[in-house]
């Protein structure tokens, strides 16, 4: 496949993390990360930099290296420290035109805010689940922005800037074992806090709750048949504009505890 190449000029930091299969649990590239990367090596080809926070022995890194890369730059964090200050600093010294993030991590707290955090940090704009870069012409960038349902909006932004890339861009290029193999892990020891929140959270795999099954007795297949394609309609409902707060707030609680969010 062909990839198109947009300036040799342009200084692009891609951030990676280490995946998760949804099926499995086993580590793996993240999909969105390695979207983002498949972006910066078009974008800027040898001035990417891949920059990943926390542990360089993780086997997954090299899954990244493996797409034709050259090295990959490792702020070694230990797995309880927070990566967003380490990575604002590194980004701050550097001075990158262009940094982009999966929207968020499959692994870990995955509350997708670290793109947003940059960005506050570094002061700089961001624009979130990009599906391509178009073209960059003098310091302006012009973006493609993914929407629901396939749509596209065109977007212009000023260097320098933080973006998240959606599912919508281009998909990462396979994974070779020999790149892999010989890339460098460029190692930079960065001081680091640690997190104190997180580290006095409980975490436990998501459980899917199971639907509630609305039984109906019908008697002839049309009946059957449009009982099992016939949309949900809720049933109890109440509207409350004029009653008083407290009695607005009695009547949620109530509905929690019905629904059994709240025991």
């Amino acid at each position: 496949m062909q990839h198109k190449q947009i300036s040799q000029n342009l200084n692009v930091v891609s951030l990676i993390s280490v995946g998760k299969h949804p099926q499995s649990g086993r580590e793996r590239r993240a999909e969105q990360d390695g979207r983002a990367v498949e972006l910066g090596m078009n974008l800027a080809s040898d001035n990417l930099t891949v920059l990943h926070a926390g542990d360089p022995q993780q086997q997954a890194l090299r899954s990244y290296a493996g797409m034709g890369l050259k090295s990959i730059r490792v702020l070694q964090l230990d797995s309880a420290a927070d990566a967003v200050a380490p990575l604002g600093n590194y980004l701050q010294q550097h001075g990158p035109d262009i940094v982009l993030t999966g929207i968020r991590a499959e692994s870990g707290e995955s509350s997708g805010m670290v793109p947003y955090q940059l960005a506050e940090q570094l002061g700089w704009p961001l624009v979130p689940r990009i599906a391509d870069i178009v073209d960059v012409k003098d310091g302006v960038a012009e973006v493609l922005q993914a929407l629901p349902r396939g749509q596209r909006r065109a977007l212009k932004v000023r260097l320098p800037f933080v973006a998240s890339v959606d599912n919508a861009a281009q998909e990462a290029r396979q994974s070779a074992y020999g790149p892999a193999s010989r890339a460098l892990m460029d190692l930079q020891a960065v001081e680091s806090a640690t997190d104190d929140v997180r580290a006095a959270w409980e975490e436990a795999p998501a459980r899917k709750r199971p639907k509630r099954l609305k039984v109906v007795k019908a008697k002839t297949a049309a009946e059957r048949f449009k009982a099992a394609t016939a949309k949900s309609q809720g049933d109890g409902g109440k509207v409350m504009k004029n009653e008083p707060a407290a009695e607005q707030a009695q009547a949620i609680f109530d509905l929690l505890i019905e629904e059994g969010v709240l025991r």
